[in-house]
């Protein structure tokens, strides 16, 4: 199953990270080790660090990993405390960051993850395991305000009410225990003709997940601490799946390279008037790589880079 996985925007990362065969390289998001296997190959001399909160794919990763090469670091731990955990080991600058925000294939696709809107299993969704909060607690503790809230802030469903409605009916004859008992009850909710254009689950399985692991917040805290870290030179490289994600970077990113429009039109700009990053172009999915994993169609690549 893990071999499964495909590493989306593979190729346009790694050209992204201007690597050197010197670089000391952060994977925020290891996973099951796609683009850090690619970066620790293209980093003879450097060294990788590489964050992930969940024990199977650190474990699996460090072996796939170790048929490569020794000069990495595997962190458990959510890359929020990506600063002070690099800090510990007398880290305190970076060459390149990468963000690969995806749910992995693997853990989608393990039914006892509870991630998946089709498959039967507890209602679970932490990327964390250890963790004691969970989609569960969600579902059956939240009110009805607190639900909607979320179904329209990070699903952006239009039936955000209406599900929330019909979640808490239901918690009044038993709890919901399971992923296919949750969305039965959001099917109820939505009408048939918009059952049929796409499955009513995603956008709500895609908010609670968020909720669960707070991934909105945990984000803006990283993308301030990896900028942080950066050498001149240095680039952090984020691929988002979805348009919450990508409107913290794309929004993250102009606000550190803003330029007064009035300095815009001068043959040269002062250096203290620069800002001390630049924004450099990104790159969508291709339809080749589209057509081999439908799963990376909505992904977007965004790179910044410290100019000074």
């Amino acid at each position: 199953m893990k071999e499964k996985h495909i590493s989306v925007l593979l190729n346009e990362s790694l050209a992204a990270l201007n690597l050197k065969e010197e670089s000391i390289i952060v994977d925020a998001t290891l996973g099951f080790a796609g683009h850090s296997s690619n970066i620790l190959k293209r980093i003879k001399r450097g060294k990788l660090f590489a964050f992930d909160q969940d024990s199977e794919a650190t474990s699996y990763s460090a072996d796939r990993l170790k048929m490569i090469g020794t000069n990495f670091t595997i962190i458990k731990s959510n890359f929020m405390n990506m600063k002070e955990e690099l800090q510990k080991r007398g880290i305190k600058e970076v060459d390149g960051i990468l963000f690969d925000l995806g749910v992995s294939s693997v853990q989608l696709d393990e039914e006892e993850r509870g991630f998946s809107y089709h498959h039967d299993a507890k209602l679970d969704m932490r990327m964390d395991q250890s963790s004691n909060f969970s989609a569960y607690n969600v579902v059956n503790e939240y009110s009805k305000e607190e639900l909607s809230k979320i179904f329209r802030d990070y699903g952006e469903s239009k039936f955000a009410s209406n599900i929330s409605k019909k979640i808490v009916e239901y918690r009044t004859t038993k709890n919901i225990e399971t992923t296919l008992e949750l969305v039965e009850i959001i099917k109820s909710a939505v009408p048939m003709k918009f059952r049929l254009k796409k499955h009513p689950a995603k956008q709500i399985f895609q908010a609670i997940r968020i909720e669960v692991n707070h991934e909105l917040d945990v984000l803006q805290i990283a993308l301030k601490d990896a900028t942080s870290l950066l050498k001149v030179g240095g680039r952090v490289v984020v691929i988002t799946f979805h348009s919450l994600e990508d409107k913290i970077v794309k929004s993250y990113f102009k606000e550190l390279s803003y330029i007064d429009p009035k300095l815009k039109g001068l043959p040269n700009i002062p250096r203290e008037m620069q800002p001390d990053f630049k924004v450099i172009k990104g790159a969508k999915v291709s339809k080749e790589e589209i057509e081999q994993n439908k799963r990376s169609r909505s992904a977007r690549l965004r790179v910044i880079e410290r100019i000074k």
